[in-house]
């Protein structure tokens, strides 16, 4: 992943800041000049997160560890990044599919960019922080028991209810995306 040019990174961190005082109530208790100075410090996170706006996930702090000193940043768009979309989950479920591939598979994407997708317990939270994908659903990290029979997992926002279901890996929709997250 490449380093961000002056001009790129000036664009971003001021982005970044715009949809962080747009948003305060994802982020109670935590300073932007924190946040600032931790993605002034790690150059290749940056980058991630600029992978993570341009591909429309609208990247915003949710949550501070204190115990690991670490900002963890989510895809807070209201749907499923547009530009992450008809994705089978994985490399293996790509390779499995004989006709209609689709373009790639959201695990290999997440990675390419620097992140990973969200766990369901990731994705709950960040549902608590608003209504998303309620349109759309994700593909979420899946659990190696499930995902060695063949299964992936995804979840929406429907009926006031976050779900959390399966599919076959392979499967691909135009309507499901997936949420990344780093840890900065």
């Amino acid at each position: 992943m490449k380093k961000l040019g002056a001009k790129q990174k000036a664009e971003l961190l001021g982005t970044l800041k715009a949809r962080f005082e747009e948003n305060k109530s994802r982020h109670k208790g935590i300073s932007w000049e924190k946040v600032e100075a931790k993605l002034e410090a790690n150059p290749l996170k940056l980058a991630t997160i600029a992978e993570m706006e341009r591909t429309g996930g609208e990247p915003d702090v949710v949550s501070y560890d204190k115990k690991a000193g670490e900002y963890a940043f989510f895809d807070c768009a209201k749907e499923s990044p547009s530009e992450r979309r008809s994705l089978c989950y994985d490399a293996e479920a790509l390779a499995s599919r004989k006709q209609n591939k689709p373009k790639g598979s959201a695990v290999k994407m997440a990675a390419d960019m620097g992140a990973e997708l969200l766990s369901e317990e990731e994705y709950r939270m960040l549902q608590t922080l608003g209504d998303y994908d309620t349109k759309t659903s994700s593909w979420l990290r899946t659990p190696e028991k499930i995902r060695s029979l063949g299964g992936a997992i995804f979840g929406d926002y429907r009926f006031d209810t976050v779900f959390v279901y399966h599919n076959g890996a392979e499967s691909y929709y135009a309507a499901r995306g997936f949420r990344c997250s780093v840890r900065v």
